[in-house]
């Protein structure tokens, strides 16, 4: 006699295969494409191609740790980890020395701007096909505008001060550390804001970003804690290791594919390291949960311009103390930023889209990618430092 499984009765958490993960495979043929030296070109994409399964392993396992400490802790630790694979990419970098600043900021410009412009529009674009109209919170994505506006003020302030004060001159040596800790003094403010906003969200006004309430004992961890752990260090660590790989074949690679710096981090690793996020976006949106998907792309946005540039400032003075990164960036960047963040905020103020608006958002992001890989590629590297030996040449006549 067949014993029949009792009605109700919940399965065991499994570790479900995804086709996302079968990309699992590209993480030994990067390790043997570098041992055996093979060409940067093949190392940099298989390497590409590797983050992306591990940054969503590192996605889940947050997930289910944060399932099992509590909504406070739980938030917290996803706002944290939320962008975890760019941080880990970010650092690799600028382990490298202070050449790779450009590629640095690139990717958190870039970051923004997928996620505002890529993200949305393929999860409206997506959803809208599925769905005639999807609604989502209007106060959430206004807060979440806003922020943005404020982190983008704080991003190219220091741009400005460059390109008002500097632009036509030779950059001094006390103006350069003036741009530094001008940015430096920025960063504390963006990180300040970050944590308020997260006190803000997730204590104060919790009511306000909640969403729909869930049943109880509807939402179980999809794995224990410890087996949740485990799968973060491991993903933590093979994020690492692929980055190292990445960013050791970089240069070769995009000057190989000709592709500027300032592309390579706007658009490859920014799509890179969010592939994973970008995917579930997108699910959401299908499933007309565009409150979620709303929530994923703003969301993360917030986390690069509030959280990661901050850590990034403040790591890149204790790798290089006397050259460490500033938040100036190309006049395209930060004109991309402005833009993303406007059409963001147009598209998010009636709490309501369509699959049209995710095609304008898409639109725009083409047309911004497009203005990226035409990039000269001498603009798109750091200008020296000087030294205290230069001198501001006197203008003629």
């Amino acid at each position: 006699m067949t014993k029949q499984p009792a009605a109700g009765r919940s399965k065991s958490p499994k570790f479900r295969i995804e086709p996302l993960y079968w990309l699992m495979v590209a993480v030994p043929v990067a390790i043997v494409l570098e041992v055996a030296h093979a060409p940067a070109v093949w190392v940099f994409i298989v390497s590409c191609l590797a983050v992306i399964p591990l940054a969503g392993l590192m996605g889940r396992a947050t997930e289910s740790l944060a399932g099992t400490l509590g909504a406070g802790i739980g938030g917290l630790l996803n706002a944290t980890f939320g962008n975890a694979a760019e941080l880990i990419i970010a650092i690799m970098a600028m382990v490298k020395g202070p050449s790779m600043y450009p590629l640095v900021k690139a990717s958190l410009t870039g970051s923004i701007i997928g996620n505002v412009l890529l993200v949305l529009g393929l999860s409206m674009l997506a959803g809208g096909f599925k769905h005639t109209r999807q609604t989502f919170n209007r106060t959430a994505a206004g807060m979440g505008s806003t922020l943005l506006a404020l982190a983008s003020i704080g991003l190219i302030i220091p741009t400005i001060y460059f390109f008002l004060l500097h632009g036509n001159a030779r950059l001094l040596p006390e103006d350069a550390t003036t741009i530094n800790h001008l940015s430096e003094e920025i960063a504390v403010i963006l990180a300040a804001t970050y944590l308020l906003s997260l006190f803000f969200s997730l204590k104060t006004h919790r009511h306000l970003f909640g969403g729909e309430e869930k049943p109880a004992g509807s939402a179980k961890p999809e794995w224990s804690r410890k087996t949740s752990i485990l799968v973060l260090i491991s993903a933590t660590a093979g994020v690492a290791l692929m980055s190292e790989f990445l960013v050791g074949s970089v240069e070769t690679a995009g000057e190989s594919l000709g592709m500027n710096s300032v592309f390579v981090g706007v658009v490859v690793l920014a799509i890179i390291g969010n592939a994973a996020e970008h995917s579930t976006a997108v699910l959401m949106a299908l499933k007309n949960k565009m409150e979620l998907s709303v929530s994923i792309a703003v969301g993360s946005s917030i986390q690069i311009a509030l959280f990661v540039a901050p850590v990034l400032v403040f790591t890149s003075m204790l790798l290089h103390p006397a050259h460490p990164m500033d938040l100036h960036f190309t006049a395209l960047e930060v004109v991309a930023v402005v833009l993303s963040i406007g059409v963001l905020s147009m598209v998010c103020q009636d709490g309501e889209c369509h699959w049209m608006e995710g095609v304008m958002l898409l639109a725009v992001y083409g047309v911004l990618a497009l203005a990226f890989y035409h990039l000269p590629t001498d603009s798109s590297k750091e200008r020296p430092r000087p030294t205290s030996q230069q001198a501001v040449q006197p203008a003629a006549g």
